[in-house]
């Protein structure tokens, strides 16, 4: 198939144990194959005391796809692979695995964080939705009473007609939210300390200051990335500003809001909360979140799952082809974004 002169670029997958399997379809692996020098099979755990076919085809490497559970790139594992100038990593943050060696050596990165953007917007404007219309509220009446009832009368503060809804954060997936809820009939405000007046007017929102967007809307999501100057964030101060009865949608970290506070709101009744991320990340067995009949919990699975899992794959081939036939990234991580990006 490929001569003796063959410039295809080396490749070696760098993931946690399981990913590849996942993430990799036969035929991911056969336009690998055909983009790059590789062995699709083989996928390398750990890069610091690699096994030896590991250590080779980390030397010949001129570029790493990266996954969850990606070994960290420092500089001892840069030596080792004097032929590398890029990673592409099959998911979101690179925070984990991209080290300051690797900016000083000048090596291109580009992550599929847009794709993985999609499943978490699809999920949030699914609850936005829900939340309006008072769906989780109505559904557990209906199961109580099992009964004919006035649900006009009761339900006649729902519905999604000119409902306020307040984003926390431009990021990828505040962006895409914002897209995604332009055909329906609501007033969208935005928080975001990056974005100015112009910018605001061009995504078609309203731009606030957090305490107003958290006084003002009826549904509230966050999309802000952890940093330490995001922890907590929401906090018992901003939750009591919250109007009774609205609704917190979580699906970014759970350090940006601060759950005792949180908790304290929904045991109470006051507010309703989808938490797709929690602070820990598994709640302890005996917590209230499990069975408070106001809260949608869910196990962390707004972000790509199942099938999404191929669009990332897809993503990130499609840069490995770039990479191979000399262009640049279509999505570079530039290493000064990641100081207010997830």
């Amino acid at each position: 198939m490929h001569h003796a002169t063959d410039n295809r670029p080396g490749l070696l997958l760098a993931m946690g144990p399981g990913v590849a399997e996942d993430m990799l379809a036969d035929h991911h692996r056969d336009r690998l194959t055909a983009l790059t020098r590789t062995d699709p099979h083989l996928i390398a755990h750990d890069l610091a005391a690699p096994a030896p076919p590991v250590a080779a085809a980390l030397a010949a490497a001129d570029v790493l796809l990266t996954c969850w559970g990606a070994p960290p790139l420092t500089a001892e594992v840069l030596d080792a692979a004097p032929r590398l100038r890029a990673v592409v990593h099959a998911a979101g943050s690179v925070k984990h695995h991209i080290t300051d060696a690797c900016w000083e050596r000048g090596i291109a990165v580009t992550s599929v964080a847009a794709a993985n953007a999609l499943p978490v917007a699809e999920y949030t404007l699914a609850a936005i939705l829900f939340a309006g219309k008072h769906v989780l509220r109505s559904a557990q009446r209906y199961e109580e009473l099992r009964a004919d009832h006035s649900w006009r009368r009761e339900l006649s503060s729902a519905g999604n007609y000119r409902r306020t809804v307040g984003i926390v954060g431009a990021s990828r997936i505040g962006r895409r939210v914002i897209e995604l809820l332009r055909p329906f009939d609501l007033r969208v405000l935005l928080y975001d300390p990056y974005v100015d007046v112009a910018e605001a007017v061009a995504l078609g929102v309203v731009c606030t200051e957090l305490d107003e967007l958290c006084a003002r809307s009826d549904i509230i999501t966050v999309h802000a990335p952890e940093l330490p100057s995001t922890r907590h964030m929401i906090d018992a101060r901003r939750l009591a500003l919250m109007q009774a009865g609205s609704t917190l949608i979580n699906t970014s970290r759970g350090s940006l809001v601060d759950e005792d506070a949180l908790l304290q709101e929904l045991v109470s009744g006051r507010l309703h909360a989808v938490l797709d991320v929690t602070e820990p990340e598994v709640p302890p067995a005996d917590s209230p979140l499990y069975e408070l009949p106001n809260v949608l919990l869910t196990p962390h699975v707004a972000g790509s799952l199942g099938n999404e899992l191929h669009r990332m794959t897809d993503m990130a081939l499609a840069e490995v082809e770039r990479f191979a036939a000399g262009l640049p990234f279509a999505d570079p991580v530039h290493p000064g974004a990641l100081n207010h990006s997830a």
